[in-house]
């Protein structure tokens, strides 16, 4: 079958929700489907939604607002047709440790700096730059996330008497230990009840969740626990409650001395969310038998990211275990999605005032599952088969995700993952001098090529000639002199080259020149081709010395040999 393009596809810039495409044609058995499903997810997400918004440092109402907004917006504006949007583990650690540092008012005008920048590549198109975050830095940073959720949860599931909880690890890790004498053993005993629910609740009563039915138990036993005396926080206790309602439209209070410091830490937003959103609908396309629109994707987490903030919500973005929910509850459209996000607005005007009583234990036994769930463990144990390079990356990555925070650690496993691909092209790429002999047997897979003049030197390149690589360049420029008058240097195995190549081979040129001696290229591939002929240097060593093939290039060293 030929494929069609459609009539926006061959503009710079379009803007086409998978929505507008799913309602062509939306039938009642369509519609059912996604109520079915949106109701499945959105109760699912209901507890997540407040704890997320309580491990990040906020409120609970702040993460109901996140996935209601959030949740609304990248449904209905997204590239993915099954896609579940709101907030994320993944932010948690940054943004407890910004609501510290800076206060909520700077997190939320940095997550609105982070859609600006996340509309800005889907406009750009850049979607698809984003495969090229190394697995080493995602999985670390995976990781080192989870740790960080899971440690933030130790309070709440011990139930410690803190006078303030530090936000960076090592002093959280301290102030913990100095706290386990306050331990509640109460608390502790509802911890083990929900997460029993939550690890062992059955599967063939996934319709209703273990998360939830883990905290309705809380809900139900806190009464309980106040007939015994047992003291336990709850979202009443330690938060006020959750509000009825949506707050109104509010711009976060800008400080200019805070700004330039929130640059990092919102470019990091966007492509945290960025890599989240596109994984999980990678995913969900397997699971579908679909495809999602990766620049129209990024541009609703943009939208998604700028409006929530206005109404007190965080970071969003597509979150692959409630996609995944989503997906086998038969979500068809879109339309799944926005119903999940009125399901939690429904909770919010109507069922408020019922959630003062949840426990903060039965909320953080949700997290530490979650926490636990979404680590790529197995990833410690394959270390020694791993390369020492993306080895090195992995751990770095993981090490000061956990130790200082996610901005350092995506930057500086970027940095080393650069260095590591670096290096494993430089030790791809050799260079070999090839005698007459091998020539005219047409060794290393050449073409055969006989009589070889003595003074003719052939040097063969295998790989990709890179700024890493180009210092080998350098043994020939030192090896030109002496009884060699014309050097091959045959290209047919280069795949890439750039300047610094380049110049190695113009200054190769240039000593040959000097000397009275020539320079032949022969069989020149695309790519190293055309950046040659554009930066002139065809023009500068000479058409004529420029050969489609080694047989070719030993006639015209015949022709330049002194007679």
């Amino acid at each position: 079958m030929i494929e069609t393009k459609p009539p926006w596809a061959g503009r710079k810039f379009y803007f086409r929700p998978k929505l507008v495409d799913a309602l062509r044609g939306y039938t009642r058995a369509k519609f059912f489907a996604d109520l079915g499903a949106g109701l499945t997810v959105g109760v699912v997400a209901l507890s997540l939604c407040i704890g997320l918004g309580i491990a990040s440092g906020a409120t609970p109402a702040a993460g109901l607002y996140t996935g209601i907004i959030g949740g609304f917006l990248i449904s209905a504006l997204g590239g993915s047709s099954v896609q579940i949007g709101g907030p994320a583990g993944a932010f948690v650690g940054l943004i407890a440790l910004m609501v510290a540092q800076y206060g909520l008012a700077d997190v939320l005008l940095c997550t609105m700096m982070a859609g600006v920048i996340l509309m800005a590549m889907g406009a750009l198109k850049l979607g698809s730059l984003i495969k090229f975050v190394p697995h080493p830095v995602t999985v670390g940073f995976t990781c080192g996330i989870a740790v960080t959720i899971f440690c933030t949860q130790i309070r709440a599931m011990l139930g410690l008497r803190l006078a303030a909880e530090p936000a960076e690890f090592l002093p959280k890790l301290g102030a913990l230990a100095a706290a386990l004498p306050t331990i509640s053993w109460p608390t502790v005993g509802l911890t083990l009840v929900s997460l029993v629910l939550i690890l062992f609740w059955p599967g063939k009563w996934n319709r209703v969740p273990g998360s939830i039915v883990a905290v309705a138990a809380g809900l139900l036993l806190v009464p309980l626990f106040h007939r015994f005396g047992w003291a336990t926080d709850t979202i009443g206790s330690k938060f006020g409650g959750i509000p009825s309602g949506l707050p109104a439209f509010h711009l976060p209070g800008l400080n200019p001395a805070h700004l330039g410091a929130l640059v990092r830490p919102a470019f990091t937003i966007a492509l945290l969310g960025a890599i989240e959103s596109l994984l999980s609908a990678v995913v969900a396309d397997g699971l579908i038998d679909g495809r999602h629109d990766s620049n129209q994707e990024l541009m609703a987490q943009g939208a998604a990211n700028f409006v929530a903030p206005l109404f007190g919500g965080l970071p969003a973005t597509g979150v692959l275990a409630r996609t995944a929910t989503n997906i086998r509850s038969g979500a068809l459209t879109p339309v799944a999605g926005m119903i999940h996000a009125v399901v939690l607005l429904g909770v919010l005007l109507v069922a408020a005032p019922l959630f003062n009583d949840v426990p903060l234990a039965s909320l953080a036994a949700v997290l530490a599952v979650v926490a636990v769930r979404m680590g790529e463990w197995e990833e410690f144990t394959l270390l020694h088969r791993k390369p020492r390079g993306d080895a090195a990356v992995f751990l770095t990555t993981f090490g000061l995700t956990v130790v200082f925070d996610l901005t350092v650690a995506v930057e500086v496993g970027m940095v080393l993952a650069a260095f590591s691909f670096i290096k494993r092209v430089t030790d791809t790429t050799r260079i070999h001098a090839m005698t007459g002999e091998e020539a005219a047997l047409g060794a290393q897979g050449h073409e055969q090529v006989a009589d070889v003049p003595p003074r003719v030197m052939i040097y063969r390149v295998f790989g990709a000639l890179l700024f890493g690589s180009a210092e080998k360049l350098e043994s020939i420029i030192r090896r030109s002199g002496g009884e060699t008058d014309v050097v091959i240097l045959h290209l047919a195995a280069v795949t890439a080259m750039d300047a610094t190549a380049l110049n190695r081979v113009e200054n190769l040129h240039e000593k040959l020149h000097r000397h009275g001696k020539h320079l032949i290229l022969s069989g020149p591939h695309t790519q190293p081709y055309f950046m040659m002929e554009k930066a002139g240097f065809f023009d500068v060593l000479g058409r004529e010395n420029i050969a489609p093939d080694l047989a070719a290039a030993v006639a015209r060293a015949r022709v330049l040999l002194p007679k």
